[in-house]
């Protein structure tokens, strides 16, 4: 046996309970301890028992009507985020991004003609 082990042995079993309350005690504050460091670290309060709710924006999930389009293959970019491949390819080629604007009263005619065919169905 090892040297710990002995002494273990030839304690009282109140003794070893003490000691099995002492150690739990030690061990719950360290795991506080980390809990709390953890909790600066990431930036919050948060102790992983709740969760946060995300603030949503109000421009979230909203949809923005096409501001460019491609003539020959009918793709259409907002405007926002990362700039199309197809568009991408046609710039190299010699296009400038100007030439795939939607003009306005294209857009709204567009938009007039769905809301008709819209209220037809109901």
């Amino acid at each position: 046996m090892a040297k710990g082990a002995q002494s273990l042995a030839s304690m009282s079993i109140d003794a070893l309970l003490k000691l099995r309350d002492d150690i739990g005690s030690v061990l719950s504050e360290k795991a506080t301890d980390l809990k709390n460091q953890l909790s600066r670290l990431a930036g919050g309060g948060d102790t992983g028992r709740g969760r946060r709710k995300k603030r949503v924006g109000v421009r979230k999930g909203r949809k923005v009507p096409p501001k460019y389009r491609d003539a020959k293959t009918g793709q259409t970019w907002a405007g926002r985020g990362a700039r199309p491949r197809w568009m991408q390819e046609a710039i190299k080629t010699g296009a400038r991004q100007e030439d795939f604007l939607i003009h306005k009263s294209v857009a709204t005619s567009r938009k007039k003609a769905a809301a008709k065919k819209s209220r037809k169905r109901k």
